[in-house]
């Protein structure tokens, strides 16, 4: 999901009544820089970068770095790492090295704005496993949000465009979407035990282990470069990508997403997330000289707006459960719990 914002679970009971300003703007914050990655990401690869070696510097720059604060979160506490080995190792396979993988390979095929909406497929996919899993048919609202999301699929593959869409790039788009869904299965259980800076910089570790190991292995190619990369109206030396793709897109908005989720509460910034599509067609079209054609952008309208029907059915879900109506649902669906952390997409 989310154009994805690092979020803690904070109950209800203690949930803030309003929006503080600081929180809003830090939670628009987070989803600005985390917009910046596709675009960050595609200056690399336009130079020569495999979308393997992009994803492999990512994590394992931005695993040193935060390797610090989660040391420091875990003072006295270092059991929780071993109680939680098999969330930390889920997460950094699925969420974190496979879900950003394809997205890459994605960005490498597809426009920057393009491939975030389809990965942002994944409450749709989510939406029609629950379905076919428990065979009963989602409320209307979630219905309804599941249809226009995959109306507006239809508009963003532009399927009678002029121009056709790359089939290998939505593939691997629709893969990275699969990712991000089978994340949130594994992640939908409330964590209260493992802090989420600790979860995101294990994750990251797990991630940049796993991409090694298959480079070493011969699996996955790993191409470098040091030619100079073009960002907007400038030409910029190599590293400049790479650290803002580490340090802004991935650092920082982690960071910047937890102190978000802390003010606002998860769910209120899970939806500000949203925002992030609109933060990485805009940077796209300003550093990559991209955007959507006119029918992409309003197939894009309708998936997010898909997933904000999916997303208020959950709330007013949740609601009904803590108010013990007599509509609200015996058990509670995995969406409508909390992440501690979503991946970086």
């Amino acid at each position: 999901m989310p154009a994805a914002n690092s979020h803690t679970h904070i109950p209800a009971s203690k949930a803030p009544r309003s929006l503080p300003a600081s929180g809003l703007g830090t939670a628009l914050f987070s989803s600005a820089v985390f917009g910046l990655s596709g675009s960050f990401a595609k200056a690399l690869l336009e130079t020569g970068w495999s979308p393997g070696a992009a994803v492999t510097a990512r994590l394992t720059g931005a695993a040193l770095i935060l390797a610090v604060p989660a040391a420091f979160a875990l003072r006295g506490r270092w059991h929780q790492l071993r109680n939680n080995c098999l969330t930390i190792g889920l997460f950094g396979i699925i969420g974190v090295a496979a879900c950003q993988l394809f997205y890459f390979n994605a960005v490498a095929r597809l426009s920057v704005g393009v491939a975030l909406l389809l990965e942002y497929l994944a409450p749709v996919i989510i939406v029609l496993w629950l379905w076919a899993a428990s065979r009963k048919r989602p409320r209307a609202l979630t219905f309804g949000g599941t249809l226009l999301s995959l109306a507006g699929l239809v508009l963003v593959l532009d399927l009678t465009g002029a121009v056709k869409v790359d089939l290998v790039g939505v593939l691997w788009g629709v893969a990275a979407a699969v990712c991000l869904a089978i994340y949130f299965f594994i992640t939908a259980k409330e964590n209260d035990t493992l802090p989420p800076i600790v979860l995101a910089s294990g994750g990251l570790m797990v991630g940049a282990a796993a991409m090694w190991l298959s480079a070493a292995t011969g699996m996955l190619p790993m191409a470098f470069s040091t030619a100079d990369s073009r960002l907007g109206p400038w030409t910029t030396p190599w590293w400049v990508s790479l650290a803002g793709l580490v340090a802004l897109a991935t650092v920082l908005a982690y960071v910047s997403g937890i102190m978000a989720a802390r003010a606002l509460g998860s769910k209120v910034a899970s939806f500000v997330s949203l925002t992030e599509v609109l933060f990485a067609v805009l940077w796209a079209w300003l550093l990559l000289g991209e955007l959507p054609r006119p029918i992409q952008l309003l197939g894009g309208v309708l998936i997010v707006g898909g997933v904000l029907l999916v997303r208020i059915d959950e709330l007013r879900g949740a609601a009904a459960v803590r108010g013990g109506g007599a509509a609200a649902p015996t058990e509670a669906s995995p969406l409508e719990h909390a992440n501690d952390v979503e991946p970086v997409p």
